[in-house]
């Protein structure tokens, strides 16, 4: 049910920790929906099956989005090896199945090494990347590939910490706009085994960590008193983005 309008106008940033399901815009609308208000975006989209820190700004906190969208992100997941899936991830249908190598999570490691720093990644055909205004998972639907830009990302780390044959355990820090489901894709392809993004955590955006976000199914809970002060208004924002 929506909120009575708040006084006064809300204009600041709200944290949630996204549950798996919904959309990006979807959280959105949610959120548009309880506050009352027209100005509503979001910082980076997650897709549906990805959890984690969703930065949604209100009101005049809107014209920061560039700047919050372009900070470097960190995330946990999961990858199973020996299965290749169209959309790299375990949402998508699956595309060749192979033999798993012995492996441990210092062989993984040292797979991972080839794809830090600078890459050239090109989009998943299943994403909402367009080409010639159409996006890519609505040729991809109908049966067809098509000649996908690549674009340069810059991964600064990443890291297995555990493996249970065959679900690797990762944690990645990159560069605004990484498809990590490619990374897990072009990571199967080097161990010859195939693989596909199984889970995805956002767990850093910038100076804002999840641990500091409010998860969707409390927030739609809270009593209006309490909704204000969930929000981080625009000179605490102004303080955590100032240059060090």
């Amino acid at each position: 049910m929506p909120r009575s309008p708040q006084e006064p106008e809300l204009n600041g940033a709200l944290l949630i920790d996204k549950p798996a399901g919904p959309t990006s815009h979807d959280i959105v609308d949610i959120v548009r929906g309880l506050y009352r208000i027209q100005k509503v975006g979001h910082c980076g989209t997650l897709d549906p099956a990805a959890t984690g820190l969703l930065i949604l700004l209100l009101g005049r906190a809107t014209k920061l989005s560039q700047k919050l969208t372009a900070d470097d992100k960190v995330y946990e997941g999961t990858l199973q090896l020996g299965q290749t899936t169209d959309s790299y991830d375990a949402q998508g249908e699956i595309t060749a199945t192979a033999e798993v190598p012995v492996l441990d999570a210092a062989a993984l490691n040292s797979a991972a090494e080839h794809f830090t720093g600078d890459l050239q990644q090109k989009p998943p055909m299943v994403s909402a990347v367009k080409k010639d205004g159409v996006p890519l998972y609505k040729l991809a639907r109908k049966g067809k590939t098509v000649e996908r830009e690549a674009k340069t990302v810059h991964i600064y780390s990443f890291n297995f910490n555990n493996y249970t044959p065959p679900v690797a355990a990762f944690r990645v820090h990159c560069s605004k706009g990484t498809y990590v489901r490619s990374l897990a894709h072009e990571l199967g392809q080097k161990l010859d085994c195939g693989a596909h993004l199984s889970t995805l955590h956002r767990t850093r955006s910038g100076v804002f960590e999840v641990a500091k976000a409010t998860r969707l199914e409390e927030l739609v809970t809270l009593p209006d008193a309490e909704l204000p002060g969930r929000v981080l208004s625009l000179l605490e924002l102004t303080r955590l983005l100032k240059p060090e």
